[in-house]
């Protein structure tokens, strides 16, 4: 869509912006529009007007875990990290936005002695990506703590409508829920239903899980876990049991540190890691007989 276009519907967007910038990988091409919204009612709007104007519209949230291939996205991307932050305790209820870091959510929680998302620390991601994938970490899930999401769908009536879905609507599994079978439906906020712990212990038990995350991941640019588990081995060392650590394509190199882990060396690719990450399916089914899903969700144009 012509960019005059673009600038009239949505004019605090940002144009041609190089959506590198917005992902832990620091891959990807231009965003046609960039669109980071200060409010849930500027998001909707924006979500509305794309519709009625027949523009794709796609959501990112922290940018991790993410692909975008290097011809960029199309039409309207709406960035959630870091503008929809607000978060609201009460008794064992809480209330983020989709734009909150689960870091945060996690160190906040704790510090009110609420016990049930310390996992949250070692996921790079926001609530709302959360949501999505079912994120988890050290035995815990998502599906486990959270009680409903409010989700705008703009296939409803009236130009859309915002949902609150139960957490047994939501479809959740395996890094995975309903919502990845309607990529225009928008997480805008969740909330948890935790349990009464001691403040003290829920911190000494985040800085545990810090301390293990900084100590098995790597320094460099990377999306985090490229492929899910496996049944129930571990995608790190049946990659690494195929012979793969640091092996390297362009500027992607399988990590010496965590095989799971794909570290972009600076100027990295979206095709240098689609190369990498099919060498790896193909070499582990070959060598071990196993199947590898990506966990990284792929965006845009080559």
């Amino acid at each position: 869509m012509h960019a005059r276009t673009l600038h009239e519907l949505f004019p605090s967007a940002k144009l041609d912006e190089p959506l590198r910038r917005y992902t832990a990988w620091k891959i990807g091409g231009p965003a046609d529009a960039l669109l980071e919204p200060r409010s849930a009612e500027e998001a909707i709007e924006a979500v509305r007007k794309a519709h009625e104007h027949g523009i794709p519209v796609t959501v990112l949230g922290g940018g991790t875990n993410v692909l975008v291939l290097d011809g960029g996205i199309r039409g309207l991307t709406i960035r959630l990290a870091r503008s929809l932050v607000n978060v609201e305790i009460e008794g064992n209820g809480v209330v983020a936005d989709a734009g909150v870091l689960y870091p945060s959510l996690a160190n906040a929680t704790a510090a009110k002695g609420l016990e049930g998302l310390e996992f949250a620390t070692g996921i790079p991601g926001t609530v709302g990506g959360a949501v999505y994938m079912n994120a988890g970490a050290y035995g815990g899930e998502t599906r486990e703590v959270l009680e409903w999401a409010d989700v705008y769908r703009p296939d409803g009536p009236d130009g859309g409508e915002v949902v609150r879905m139960a957490n047994a609507d939501l479809g959740f599994r395996y890094r995975g829920s309903v919502l990845h079978e309607h990529p225009d439906w928008i997480v805008l906020r969740a909330g948890y239903g935790l349990v009464p712990g001691d403040a003290e212990e829920l911190k000494a038990r985040i800085k545990t899980f810090r301390k293990q995350r900084m100590t098995g991941s790597p320094n460099k640019p990377s999306c985090g876990s490229t492929f899910k588990r496996p049944g129930n081995d571990y995608p790190g060392r049946v990659i690494e049991a195929a012979g793969l650590k640091g092996t390297r394509i362009g500027q992607l190199e399988v990590s010496p540190d965590h095989a799971n882990y794909f570290v972009n060396h600076g100027g990295g690719t979206a095709q240098d890691a689609l190369a990498l990450i099919d060498l790896a399916q193909q070499t582990v089914r070959e060598k071990l007989g196993v199947d590898l899903e990506p966990e990284v969700r792929i965006f845009g144009e080559p």
